[in-house]
């Protein structure tokens, strides 16, 4: 259990845990309680999420990497009792993001140390009121990527976490003799929904990895005997064209979730998975296997394949192709959206979650997923803020207007392109200095001044899927 940087057996982790839930206890965290834990992954992050749980207190899941005004606004929603540091570059927030909650730092939690206001927490005991909830109560929050506004946090319920964690585990047979790698950040529900509960769930050995990348990614399957790895659409895009068979040669992966033709075929995999879902859709609803030498006819691709659905959800197609999503029990999907005035639905008067996805059924009656519906722009796996970044530059003296878009990468993800209306040209050093106040992911790789931007006709809104087709008359390149 932990991180490939730092692997504790599983007994070891649970034992800390336990303890942590006593300095938990210690400062006012009680079941009922609300923590947000910022931080990368790390095995101190992994054993606070677990003592979180122990302890009973819900555990929102947040961003490091989102800037701390963004950071501010979100938490206003959240109103936590705490926010605790679990480690990462750039040191902790500062209090200002929640001035009225407490700050704890647990980035030495593996090293039995929680700290607030750098003073070591001492724990009496342990606190185990996580053990007596009941399964529809919270365990915790993720919020989404705020393609189109302020990231919003799902409430998920223990059941949530259950009944996920048992999906994984059957569909894809996942076992105790099973080593699970997951590498991407755990404030997603991929690497800690399906690998980090499937595997919990199956009883299997659980590493995550502190940043991903194509050089430390077959390195660290080989060191730690991966047998199973938990990936998305651009990680797996970025190792096809990083690396290669010389590079893998040697792993023991049997299965990786999410793979391609093309993954598979280059590094030898006898199984992989597609699968489609969200964080507020119960995490997965969708899952097909496919085999060594299985060609995908569908022209969106291997990875585009959702396949069957999961025995408790019902799925449909709205008239405009849209994917419709319903739970057969409760507490299958995510419970809905916390704001400051209360919790708000995800589902219409007949329970369907409106996914704002555009999909199809195959011959067999299998679900395709084509593309979203709204404006979205992912970089690196990550959806963008487009409200909040757009703030970022509106304040800038001299641009009349702008939008963000978007042109397509060599993978599979995009370049952000920040549109301006300026009529006495692009103010470079503004944009540059404003730029680099923003997370690199962020960041537009480059400015285009245009005479004007399209709107759609009657209600006037900007037209973003014109811009690329809009005249420039300036073009500025960032630097990344």
């Amino acid at each position: 259990f932990g991180t490939d940087n730092e692997l504790i057996a599983l007994a070891e982790a649970v034992t800390l845990a336990r303890r942590a839930t006593g300095s938990l206890e210690r400062i006012g965290l009680r079941p009922g309680g609300r923590a947000a834990v910022i931080g990368e992954t790390s095995t101190s992050y992994l054993l606070l999420w677990m003592s979180l749980q122990l302890a009973g207190v819900e555990a929102a899941l947040v961003n490091p990497a989102l800037p701390e005004e963004l950071l501010a606004e979100m938490l206003v929603d959240l109103t936590p009792d705490a926010v605790i540091w679990a480690g990462g570059p750039g040191g902790r927030p500062l209090e200002r993001i929640a001035p009225e909650a407490l700050h704890v730092d647990a980035s030495e939690l593996s090293r039995g140390r929680l700290e607030m206001a750098g003073e070591l927490i001492q724990a009496d005991g342990e606190s185990l009121g996580g053990l007596q909830l009941d399964p529809a109560d919270v365990a915790g929050y993720m919020h989404t990527s705020g393609t189109t506004g302020k990231p919003k946090f799902c409430t998920q319920t223990h059941h949530y976490f259950l009944a996920l964690g048992r999906f994984i585990a059957e569909a894809m047979a996942l076992s105790p003799a099973d080593t699970i790698f997951a590498p991407l950040p755990m404030f997603h529900i991929n690497p800690l929904g399906y690998g980090l509960i499937g595997g919990l769930t199956a009883g299997a050995e659980i590493i995550g990895q502190s940043r991903f990348s194509a050089s430390g990614f077959w390195p660290a399957v080989k060191s730690v005997g991966a047998t199973v790895v938990f990936l998305h659409a651009p990680p797996v895009a970025i190792l096809n064209k990083a690396t290669r068979w010389a590079d893998a040669e040697g792993h023991r992966l049997r299965a990786a979730f999410l793979a391609d033709e093309g993954f598979m075929r280059t590094f030898r995999l006898p199984m992989a998975y597609s699968a489609y879902g969200s964080t507020e859709a119960g995490g997965l609803t969708h899952i097909w296997p496919w085999r060594a030498g299985d060609r995908c006819l569908h022209p969106e691709g291997m990875s585009h394949y959702g396949g069957a659905a999961r025995p408790d959800i019902d799925w449909e197609l709205s008239d405009g192709g849209e994917i419709l999503l319903r739970a057969r029990e409760p507490h299958v999907l995510a419970s809905g959206y916390r704001t400051a005035d209360g919790l708000v639905p995800l589902t219409d008067g007949e329970g369907w979650f409106h996914t704002g996805d555009l999909g199809r059924r195959d011959e067999e009656g299998n679900l395709v997923f084509i593309e979203r519906l709204t404006d979205s722009i992912r970089v690196k796996g990550e959806y963008l803020p487009i409200a909040f970044v757009e703030e970022t530059f509106a304040q800038i003296e001299g641009l009349e207007e702008l939008a963000l878009w978007r042109r397509k990468s060599e993978l599979v993800d995009h370049v952000p392109v920040l549109y301006v209306v300026a009529r006495h040209g692009i103010p470079r050093g503004e944009i540059e200095s404003r730029a680099r106040a923003l997370p690199p992911f962020m960041r537009p790789a480059s400015v285009v001044r245009v005479a004007a931007l399209p709107r759609n006709e009657g209600v006037g809104k900007i037209n973003r899927r014109r811009l690329e087709a809009v005249e420039p008359c300036e073009v500025m390149v960032l630097e990344g």
